[in-house]
């Protein structure tokens, strides 16, 4: 059965299981950030509504607390973002979403936690990450003729299966088409109608979700700081997405940081501010921004200094680590930039790095060695459900990326839509990582153990 026979049936048993007052829902429930005492719920409505919730710990079901009610606007496209304050650290919940006043059910469990208070207490808890980019999710009116580009959405119910704490988005978490990114509405559809996925909406409503872009979330492709609705592109992807922060008061972007456990991860933004990729590779070409750029070594410099952050995981649209020339798409082709912030991480001795990337259409983990410093990593991991590059010319020729002598042996993944996992686990001072590639079937494909000793300069 193909994917499009496949996703037609789910739909249509998704809506029949229900209560006709699930059409009111557009997509979600989604599970936000999570803190220690606070989480952001997310929800599409098709309609002006109030929103609301009730949630309860899982060891109490019996004890129902409500959140304050929000309504949703035509204007932002019916969505309603409600943060739950006021709780306890380590807990477990479940909950309901009601639109209207009444209770509308979904048919897989909605659940959310807030986070353990481990320091000075005992060790940080296990928990697993997964991640993943390139989510093309098929149209016929607007998509290329011929033969579908997107394919296997049951990938996402495989996530959800493995029982992440978070999911990464790692950019192209939609493919904006031409009808798209000509104006607002066209990038609201866009991602309205990847968002509202039915084998997507488990992952959502059970695990928390953070995001980065890349250029078809964004714009056109390879979109960079000359798209003309940079700024509404911006807006919307704040309006569909639930991190915490974005940029700072002084820079615009999508960028931030965020804590899990003793494991920091930092969110770049590698389009609102990027020169085009055929810029002079001199000082003024920037992936980044000079803005940007600066608060990454700041962050990191700032995370160094918290002894309690083994890992710190930084996650680019963009190759970070590639050195090949054959691609204008990875960070090596900002030659400043690269630079810099390679140097930086050496000069200062930041530990615990390891870079997560996407774009690629095919999964690889690259390690730069260096004799006077740890090996680097970068996990980029691609496609969800969109082609896959096969790495081959039109001729059936391998390219210059097949041999890429900077790729781990066993780590490519090619063949099949593919996600992937970092297990954090061990004790404090003990702690691994590790890196796992699963296929949409939920089998293996490679795994590696790095124990934060590794990732330490001498």
């Amino acid at each position: 059965m193909n994917s499009s026979v496949r996703s037609l049936i789910l739909t249509v048993l998704f809506f029949l299981v229900l209560p006709a007052q699930t059409s009111i829902i557009q997509s979600g429930p989604m599970v936000g950030y999570g803190l220690m005492t606070e989480v952001m719920l997310w929800v599409q409505t098709s309609k002006p509504a109030a929103v609301q919730y009730n949630y309860w710990n899982i060891t109490d079901p019996q004890s129902k607390l409500k959140s304050i009610i929000v309504k949703t606007l035509e204007e932002n496209a019916n969505i309603a973002k409600t943060v739950i304050s006021g709780l306890k650290p380590g807990m477990k919940f479940e909950f309901e979403v009601l639109v209207d006043g009444k209770p509308v059910r979904r048919n897989y469990p909605l659940r959310f936690q807030t986070q353990m208070l481990w320091q000075w207490r005992t060790d940080p808890a296990e928990f697993a990450v997964a991640f993943g980019s390139c989510a093309y999710i098929n149209e016929p009116e607007f998509d290329r003729p011929d033969r579908p580009y997107g394919s296997d959405y049951q990938i996402f119910d495989t996530i959800a299966a493995k029982n992440p704490d978070l999911f990464i988005w790692g950019g192209d978490n939609a493919y904006l088409r031409e009808p798209d990114w000509d104006s607002r509405a066209g990038i609201i559809h866009r991602h309205e109608h990847t968002r509202a996925l039915p084998e997507m909406q488990r992952l959502l409503g059970s695990t928390h979700n953070y995001a980065v872009w890349d250029d078809h979330d964004f714009g056109p492709n390879d979109a960079d700081r000359s798209f003309r609705l940079r700024e509404e592109s911006l807006e919307i992807f704040k309006l569909f997405w639930a991190n915490q922060t974005y940029g700072t008061t002084e820079t615009n972007g999508t960028f931030g940081r965020f804590v899990w456990n003793d494991v920091e991860f930092f969110l770049l933004d590698d389009r609102y501010h990027r020169s085009p990729n055929l810029s002079p590779a001199d000082e003024h070409k920037t992936m980044f921004g000079k803005e940007q750029l600066q608060w990454i070594k700041d962050a990191l410099s700032n995370s160094a200094a918290n002894t309690n952050i083994t890992f710190r995981i930084i996650v680019n649209g963009n190759q970070s680590l590639n050195t090949d020339a054959l691609f204008s798409e990875l960070l090596s082709q900002f030659p400043v930039e690269y630079t810099d912030l390679l140097g930086y991480i050496k000069k200062n001795k930041i530990p615990g790095i390891i870079f997560l990337s996407g774009d690629r259409h095919l999964t690889e983990l690259i390690a730069l060695k260096d004799s006077t410093f740890y090996t680097l990593y970068d996990f980029t991991c691609s496609a969800l459900t969109s082609g896959l590059n096969p790495l081959k010319d039109r001729n059936g020729v391998p390219t210059k990326e097949f041999t890429n002598s900077l790729r781990v042996n066993g780590t490519l993944v090619n063949d099949k839509h593919n996600f992937g996992m970092l297990k954090f686990s061990g004790k404090r001072r003990e702690r691994v990582v590790s890196l796992e590639c699963y296929d949409l079937t939920g089998a293996q494909r490679w795994v590696k153990h790095i124990k934060a000793e590794e990732l330490r300069a001498q």
